[in-house]
């Protein structure tokens, strides 16, 4: 979507203090978002889902094209379909298409084929990524899109985390079942799942250590 023309950037600029507060407010946040794998079923206000993947709506794109869709998902039938073909997918790859080195992996962290959270999270997020649009009748190719969709992604994360809700990643693989569970068009492909609720009572994350700063900086 081509801007129509431009106008003046609204941007605040902070005394460095204030930046700093606020850099360390959100590293800070962002620093208590973990993976939760074990959900309640009770439900979550679905306006704050929705806030938040407006949010994600907001992110940069290639030209602005923004070629993304997001699906929101809370019928228990459909999320009963959903698990049953992820599971079978997702089956397939632990006993007969992980390479043992990715097998080996993913052993500390308890994973199996079981994806029990897909109907127990009162909600599913699927991202869809949209590799071409139409434009006065015509196919319009989209540029960028693993790139903006990836930070569209990003953005709804942490925008869900800081509403207070818990998510997970999930990327069942191959996921075109999604594409016909949820009637979508040749153009939109699944792009990355996201369960989202409350934690289960007593949920438990594994214990983990975040490469720090100096490992991941490089000042040139």
């Amino acid at each position: 979507m081509p801007p129509s023309s431009f106008a003046p950037l609204n941007f605040t600029r902070y005394p460095e203090e204030e930046m700093r507060r606020r850099a360390r407010a959100f590293l800070e946040m962002i620093r208590t978002r973990r993976s939760v794998r074990h959900f309640s079923s009770e439900p979550v206000p679905l306006d704050v889902v929705e806030t938040a993947i407006e949010a994600a709506s907001r992110a940069p794109s290639g030209a602005n094209q923004q070629p993304w869709r997001f699906v929101l998902v809370t019928d228990p039938e459909i999320k009963a379909k959903i698990r049953i073909a992820a599971e079978a997918e997702e089956r397939e790859n632990y006993e007969r298409r992980f390479p043992d080195e990715w097998l080996h992996a993913l052993e500390p962290f308890g994973t199996d084929w079981r994806k029990e959270f897909l109907e127990t999270a009162p909600c599913l997020i699927i991202v869809f990524r949209i590799d071409y649009g139409f434009e006065n009748g015509q196919k319009r190719k989209h540029y960028y899109v693993q790139e903006s969709v990836g930070l569209a992604c990003g953005f709804l994360l942490a925008a869900l985390h800081f509403s207070g809700l818990a998510t997970l990643t999930h990327t069942p693989s191959p996921m075109g079942f999604l594409t016909q569970l949820l009637n979508r068009p040749p153009n939109e492909r699944p792009f990355l799942l996201i369960p989202a609720g409350w934690p289960a009572e007593g949920a438990c994350v594994p214990v983990l250590a975040k490469k720090g700063l100096d490992e991941v900086l490089v000042r040139a």
